[in-house]
């Protein structure tokens, strides 16, 4: 019969389950960067939610016009959540400041890609960008938006998701590490405001030259569709958490003061030690 396994996942032997955290750490921050630079590529298309008409009481049943950003861009926030609960805020921050260094890098290649002399074998065969010049101003028009909807992304970027860590950790000390649920959605939902005013308020009335009462009634929408998705994927924290300490083999804890991995780490470096003198 094997050994009970101890609750102090302090006392645990790190180096099996630390490899494993690692290679997870940096699955989800590459994962966070990739989406994220695909939010500010397909972002600057406005597309219908039910084009046909949808039900009487979501906005009259008339068409509501989102940004296509959102179909991404949640799935970042929920990344910040599971790496803010597993591994702590430090790590929350660098994997942060990985997507803000990221989306500069789209840029630069944007606009390098934009700036190159177009060949004049570029064309489509159906005709209908017929010319190299015609491909060129489709493309650069493509584009173009990217850069201030970039700005505007990475103005609301770096305070909603910098607020969000913040927050959640607010909320974790606040509860004394219970209700994974408040602390997931009480960080997601304040910053999603904050992030969702920003970049729509700066693209739709200087990228799209929108008026602001068509704005606002983007925003609103979009921000409630944004909520929706927080609140749907709030079984997706607790089955990710779990999943993660599984596959960690970290013993779970009812109500945890700090991130398990934040606190192996911090154990680690405080037992390491000291190199000899030379």
């Amino acid at each position: 019969m094997s050994p009970a396994q101890p609750t102090d996942p302090g006392r645990w032997s790190a180096e099996p389950h630390m490899a494993r955290a690692d290679a997870t750490y940096t699955l989800f921050a590459t994962t966070f960067a990739v989406v994220l630079v695909l939010t500010n590529i397909i972002g600057t298309k406005l597309f219908y939610l039910f084009p046909d008409g949808g039900p009487s009481w979501f906005n009259g049943g008339e068409p509501v016009t989102l940004t296509a950003g959102i179909v991404t861009y949640p799935l970042t926030f929920w990344l910040t959540d599971i790496v803010s609960e597993v591994w702590g805020h430090r790590r929350a921050n660098l994997m942060v400041i990985l997507g803000f260094v990221m989306s500069l890098v789209m840029l630069g290649v944007i606009q390098l890609g934009v700036s190159l002399p177009p060949s004049a074998y570029w064309t489509l065969p159906d005709g209908s960008f017929d010319s190299a010049e015609a491909m060129q101003a489709a493309y650069a028009a493509t584009f173009r938006n990217p850069r201030l909807l970039l700005f505007a992304s990475m103005l609301a970027y770096l305070v909603a998701q910098l607020l969000d860590v913040r927050l959640y950790h607010f909320w974790w000390r606040l509860t004394n590490g219970r209700h994974l649920w408040l602390r997931n959605n009480g960080s997601t939902i304040l910053s999603q405001l904050v992030d969702t005013a920003i970049v729509n308020g700066i693209f739709l009335r200087w990228g799209l030259e929108m008026e602001w009462g068509t704005i606002g009634h983007i925003i609103v929408w979009v921000y409630v569709c944004k909520v929706a998705m927080a609140l749907a994927d709030t079984p997706f924290i607790y089955v990710g958490r779990s999943a993660l300490l599984r596959l960690f083999r970290i013993e779970p804890e009812a109500a945890p003061r700090s991130a398990p991995l934040a606190r192996l780490e911090a154990q680690q470096f405080a037992h390491r030690p000291l190199d000899p003198p030379q």
